[in-house]
């Protein structure tokens, strides 16, 4: 059987994968001239590095398992914590399910709440049951400043899921984005059920790491599956058009046809290659994004190794959502770096509905990204190379009620026979979600 894959993001590549093992004979084509989608390299300072996801979560195998398919060394990161940026200093990151305080004495010990805010949350647990979810949905903001208040959504929930989604608490569904708390939430008071979740033996209390990453970036697990496949670039896709039992792929300079089509391409795309097949894919908005990466003398580095990053509330009114130190955060930055003297601290910018941040020159992001860094961490010197990553369009917003939206796509596309759907668009932005989302496609269309 021949499966056109249409789309090189991560999506595309491991269901092209799954179908080649399977036997079939795969072709994968890309709009773009290189694969990879948000996972991406780049040299800085003479150093390749990640500028797009760095890390997966490492409690879902499905990342795992696939580099070490693929041979590629999985690694961990170090030992460094993050912080959040409030109220001028960086202050320690609370354990959190996803902001949902897990430890109200650590959450007062780092001082990110007001007195007010923090009587707020230790007041949780002696609130009656919330009227259960059920069947329905709603935001994960919605349910913390009902139950911890707001402050805690403000200054907890926010950085964590604009880091994740870039995304707005408020608007995020819970069932989609944060189904554990939505489970959680329906059985009963958050604060018992959190705690009992951080002990050891809990969610948080689990010895093995809750992130990974691959030795050489991230960027080299779509690289390796590229290579055992035939990924034709520079391909853009215009329709898929369905004769006689039999799909036909048309580009902008000539078509493939096959037996069976997986599109791995942004929901929006895809709505537009099914040309109203699947309505719903056309009403998931996304956010703009950029990452810049900066290469420092290591002897201009004002801190030590001990943290990795740092998130930044929204009501903090800075401009960049996050800062990641990534030769402290693992182990292969930092000795890549040392090798030429210096050290790599990326930032990013964006969240969703504020397109606008991203009309600025790169020189101009360049320039707000060192101001944020200058003020949080009192670096003063200038880097030795910065590289500029934008990502239009680059994270699907996962609205209330999107698990319902998801099912109505996949019946929708399910009447096309031959047709299957991946991505991060569907069920986890997280990269062991989208590789899951990749292997349902691919055993959707050899079940058929």
């Amino acid at each position: 059987m021949v499966v056109v894959v249409v789309g090189a993001g991560i999506a595309g590549l491991a269901a092209g994968r799954f179908l080649a093992d399977g036997g079939h004979e795969v072709v994968v084509l890309e709009a773009g001239e290189q694969v990879g989608g948000k996972l991406r390299r780049a040299s800085v300072a003479d150093v390749t590095v990640d500028v797009g996801a760095e890390a997966m979560l490492a409690r879902r195998a499905e990342g795992t398992d696939l580099a070490r398919d693929l041979g590629l060394p999985v690694v961990h990161p170090t030992k460094a914590t993050s912080k959040l940026w409030v109220d001028g200093a960086l202050r320690p990151l609370p354990p959190t399910l996803m902001g949902a305080p897990m430890d109200l004495d650590a959450l007062e010990a780092s001082g990110v709440l007001s007195p007010d805010g923090m009587a707020r949350a230790r007041a949780e647990a002696d609130l009656g049951p919330a009227d259960p979810l059920g069947d329905g949905d709603t935001s994960v903001g919605s349910i913390i400043d009902a139950r911890f208040g707001r402050e805690v959504t403000d200054r907890l929930v926010e950085p964590l899921l604009g880091g994740v989604y870039a995304g707005r608490a408020r608007e995020i569904s819970v069932k989609a984005a944060v189904p554990k708390l939505a489970a959680l939430h329906d059985r009963g008071p958050l604060t018992p059920q959190l705690a009992v979740l951080y002990r050891p033996g809990g969610q948080r209390g689990s010895d093995l790491p809750v992130f990974a990453g691959i030795d050489g970036g991230m960027g080299l697990l779509p690289e390796a599956l590229a290579a055992g496949l035939e990924v034709r670039t520079g391909r853009p896709v215009r329709r898929i058009v369905r004769t006689a039992g039999r799909l036909t792929v048309e580009t902008l300079d000539g078509s493939e046809a096959a037996d069976a089509v997986v599109l791995a391409t942004p929901a929006h795309a895809t709505a537009h290659l099914l040309d109203g097949a699947a309505a719903d894919l056309a009403l998931v908005d996304h956010a703009s994004v950029a990452v810049i990466t900066h290469a420092f003398r290591i002897e201009d580095w004002p801190l030590g190794h001990d943290t990795s990053g740092f998130l930044v509330p929204p009501d903090q009114r800075r401009r960049i959502k996050a800062s990641t130190f990534s030769f402290a955060k693992w182990d292969w930055v930092r000795r890549a770096g040392e090798a030429r003297g210096v050290l790599h601290v990326r930032t990013s910018i964006g969240r969703a509905r504020e397109a606008h941040t991203l009309d600025h020159t790169d020189n101009e992001l360049v320039a707000q990204s060192l101001a944020d860094l200058a003020e949080a961490t009192g670096l003063r010197a200038a880097p030795v190379d910065t590289h500029v990553q934008r990502w239009p369009l680059g994270l699907p917003q996962y609205a209330v009620s999107h698990t319902a939206r998801v099912a109505a796509m996949r019946r929708a596309v399910s009447d096309v026979p031959g047709l299957a759907i991946a991505g991060a668009a569907y069920d986890g932005v997280g990269i062991p979600a989208v590789i899951a989302s990749a292997r349902r496609a691919a055993d959707e269309i050899m079940s058929r």
